[in-house]
């Protein structure tokens, strides 16, 4: 197979002989390894390697400065000519782009912190193998034989991969960056189907997982549900743990940040009024009121008294992620143009108050804002934000501890430990929809009496922000419904003193 490199080199070279105005080349190289489990049986296992490769050309639209814009995607072996010649034939037939901007150029992307990726292009992909999930399966050869004793099965899965992209133009940028992304998800369930519990975790360094503290954690949930207690819907107190705090402010991520959404009037963060920039918001809602205010959205606006500060940095410690703009196709809030720009920091929310909205620069150019690419990071703090030398403040002002202890602070309420097939209801108001599954506690006085029934829930993210009334500490964490999409996420627990159960769930 032809080296990555290679192919970008050779794609670039056949746009320019055809008379292309620009190219992008896009290689995406994985190397992944998983292992499958279910009834105390490990059941499937392997390691595959996959390439992708994307070109994007851009020609001319006529008018002076429209450019229209043309892909190709192919998966494995390609024939990178044909791939060019494709996208040309695409971008001649489309119409003139809305998005277009002066695509980032080499020595521009080396300064905006991009050396190191620069200097990555030189690099064979990062792979990887089954030995990755060693201390997984030794953990998992043991804990079969404990389930079995105690009469439960184990199911879930352990995956660790690397993608390597390679990112080239024809404006002179050579990039290229390593995610390493892991996960185990562990679920026991009594063999009678009546008790059953969730744990999980994410890593890049997925040798790190300590297996004995997950199946420990299984252990004591599946204890808990020994009582079972009937409850009707309504409204409870609730700790949710940081996992479920990580499926929610993940969906308020991928469902309502778009800048253009919102000023189109589409979103929970757009002005009463939409493009008219009017509204009944905070300083910052409807026309230019406000600092940091964008006609038609919210941005500006207090959104909670709590001093949240919800955002994406590439750099974050142990959540490192691709610290420049690789986008294949283009939409409201992401394009084509932006490849290879570099990525700083993101406060979507700072100190309670929604900050930025994700915008591409020809968007963030027409809104006169500061472009935000999407990041792929989810960092929520109670405090200021985290590391004072990054504008982050203190980052613990209100810091109620481990969920343990906000359980113990608790004198009547639930125990969220998963959540559900969660759904977009209202995006005007970010309404979600979704069930409880395989953990649902009761508290008493301090401490876990019990397992409840399953609910379905219809909760804001936003309303639960401003609700909280006492944040815990945040923690690296891993969201059941969207840690397949959105791995890397630091959250602390929340206490809702009314979450919403809507109805009873049969689901068990």
């Amino acid at each position: 197979m032809i080296e990555a490199q290679a192919v970008v080199e050779i794609a670039l070279a056949a746009a320019a002989r055809s008379g292309a105005d620009g190219c992008i080349v896009l290689v995406d190289e994985t190397s992944h390894a998983d292992v499958r489990f279910a009834l105390n049986t490990t059941t499937t296992n392997g390691v595959r390697r996959d390439r992708s490769v994307t070109v994007i050309v851009m020609v001319a639209a006529g008018t002076p400065g429209a450019q229209s814009v043309g892909v190709a995607r192919r998966s494995g072996v390609a024939d990178v000519e044909q791939m060019v010649s494709a996208a040309l034939t695409d971008a001649r037939g489309a119409p003139p782009a809305d998005d277009v901007f002066a695509l980032v150029d080499g020595m521009g992307a080396a300064r905006g912190g991009g050396r190191a990726a620069s200097a990555a292009f030189g690099s064979a992909p990062v792979e990887t193998d089954l030995s990755v999930l060693g201390g997984v399966l030794s953990g998992l050869s043991g804990a079969f034989g404990r389930a079995s004793a105690k009469d439960v099965v184990l199911a879930g899965f352990a995956e660790y991969g690397v993608s390597t992209l390679y990112l080239g133009s024809s404006t002179g940028v050579r990039l290229s960056f390593s995610q390493p992304t892991g996960a185990v998800n562990l679920v026991g369930r009594s063999a009678d189907g009546v008790r059953s519990a969730w744990t999980a975790v994410g890593a890049e360094r997925i040798g790190e997982i300590s297996f004995g503290e997950m199946e420990e954690e299984l252990w004591r949930r599946l204890s808990w549900a020994e009582r079972s207690i009937s409850l009707d819907a309504g409204r409870y107190e609730v700790i949710l743990p940081p996992s479920g705090v990580a499926d929610m402010m993940g969906s308020l991520l991928f469902y309502g940040m778009g800048g253009q959404d919102a000023e189109d009037g589409r979103t929970v963060f757009s002005a009463t009024g939409g493009n008219d920039g009017g509204g009944s918001g905070g300083s910052g809602s409807g026309g230019a009121g406000g600092a940091g205010g964008v006609r038609g959205t919210r941005v500006g606006e207090q959104l909670t008294n709590m001093p949240f500060t919800l955002y994406s940095d590439p750099f974050e410690p142990g959540l490192e992620c691709l610290p420049f703009v690789a986008c294949g196709s283009s939409d409201s809030e992401s394009s084509v143009f932006d490849n290879a720009l570099p990525i700083e920091r993101v406060d979507w929310i700072h100190g309670g108050r929604l900050a930025h909205l994700r915008y591409h620069r020809a968007g963030a150019a027409r809104s006169g804002v500061e472009a935000a690419p999407y990041i792929d990071n989810l960092i929520l703090r109670g405090g200021g934000g985290g590391d004072p030398a990054r504008g982050g403040g203190d980052g613990g002002a209100t810091d109620g501890g481990s969920v343990d202890e906000m359980v113990a602070r608790t004198e009547r309420g639930l125990l969220l430990t998963c959540l559900w097939y969660i759904r977009e209801v209202d995006p005007a108001t970010a309404l979600l929809t979704g069930l409880t599954r395989d953990g649902v506690y009761v508290i008493e006085d301090g401490a876990v009496v019990g397992a409840a029934n399953n609910f379905r829930f219809n909760e804001s993210p936003v309303d639960l922000l401003a609700r909280a009334t006492e944040v815990g500490t945040s923690v690296r964490t891993l969201g059941r419904e969207l840690g397949e999409y959105l791995n890397r996420c630091i959250m602390p627990a929340l206490r809702i003193p009314d979450f919403n159960m809507s109805s009873v769930s049969q689901a068990s």
